[in-house]
């Protein structure tokens, strides 16, 4: 006796086929299909500041460091495409956060003149430190990452620099919470998007080889220590960028602009959300943040849970949300007969 079964069969709609490579859209439809995701989150986000009213000061300054965490979180899958894994994104964020404190509090600047600069000198700073070391692969030179920020704290500590123990205070303020949202968002934005399209460039197929295979690379006659160089400076970018801009909405920075949250918290919101698509550490931090505010009144408890997102989504979903549902968007699933199999 025999009998018929069934399989699932997962086919790609013709829509990303053809846009695949090429780009072409032949429909209002399709045009529907493509750009509705991105236009609702760019919505979502544009109308979330001018809702203080209803989501109160709280949950205002609650979106303010989710897309802080969000450009630390893009900084880390911009270095993990080149093979870098980071372990210490607080590197980042405390040499922005120092820097425009420096600029603003000892030299007078106002914050129009010391963020910009703050990014770009602060990335630069942490290029020159992690130069020596960009020969390094894999666990090595995450640990390495992982260890400055420890060094730095203990540095200012013991020397006294830059404010000590106290830190530098009373620096200048941005206009408005409102403002403040804004400019960030745009800047996450700006970030995820150009990240995504200079890896479609010839430029991006260079670093992802990188990742993939370095030696075949090495063989091609392409500097590789130079690449990753560049690479450091601008995944180094958002996050100097968000240290920079978070030390003046709070008017002050100190030692705490090290602290390990801002290792942990991009690291698991890359986890949650997807690594290699940039859109996913964005997705990963609105995720992870505000479930973390939620769950601040249980203090050290909250490691824990970070421990188990960890644990569920290392186990049970690898590729993160975002890949997984971006997968599930592009394809369609259908039952397909496996053929007659006896009983």
């Amino acid at each position: 006796m025999t009998k018929t079964g069934y399989r699932k069969e997962r086919i790609d709609r013709g829509i990303k086929v053809r846009t695949d490579d090429i780009f072409a859209i032949g429909s209002f439809k399709e045009i529907s299909y493509v750009a509705m995701p991105r236009f609702l989150v760019i919505l979502l986000l544009i109308i979330f500041p001018l809702l203080s009213s209803v989501t109160g000061i709280y949950w205002q300054n609650v979106m303010l460091i989710t897309c802080t965490i969000a450009l630390l979180a893009i900084s880390w899958d911009m270095l993990a495409s080149v093979g870098l894994l980071s372990l210490g994104q607080a590197m980042f964020f405390g040499a922005g956060a120092y820097v425009t404190g420096y600029l603003n509090h000892n030299l007078g600047l106002s914050p129009l003149l010391s963020i910009p600069l703050a990014t770009v000198l602060g990335a630069l700073l942490c290029t020159l430190l992690l130069f020596p070391i960009m020969r390094l692969r894999g666990i090595y030179f995450g640990l390495i990452t992982f260890a400055i920020p420890l060094l730095m704290t203990r540095i200012i500590e013991a020397t006294k620099i830059l404010g000590g123990t106290e830190g530098l205070s009373g620096l200048t303020p941005l206009p408005g919470l409102t403002l403040e949202l804004y400019i960030i968002i745009a800047v996450t934005l700006i970030c995820v998007f150009g990240f995504r399209r200079m890896f479609d460039t010839d430029y991006g197929l260079v670093l992802k080889a990188i990742r993939n295979n370095d030696r075949a690379v090495i063989a091609g006659g392409i500097d590789i220590q130079w690449y990753k160089t560049q690479a450091v400076f601008v995944a180094a970018l958002p996050a100097t960028f968000a240290g920079a801009f978070l030390t003046h909405h709070y008017q002050i920075v100190g030692m705490p602009a090290f602290a390990l949250e801002y290792s942990i918290l991009p690291l698991t919101a890359v986890i949650i959300g997807g690594a290699r698509s940039f859109s996913g550490a964005m997705l990963g931090a609105f995720i992870l943040v505000p479930i973390s505010e939620l769950l601040r009144a249980f203090s050290t408890l909250r490691i824990v849970v970070y421990c188990l997102v960890l644990l569920v989504f290392a186990i049970g979903l690898p590729e993160g949300i975002f890949n997984f549902v971006q997968r599930k968007y592009h394809q369609i699933e259908r039952l397909v007969p496996m053929g007659e199999v006896k009983k």
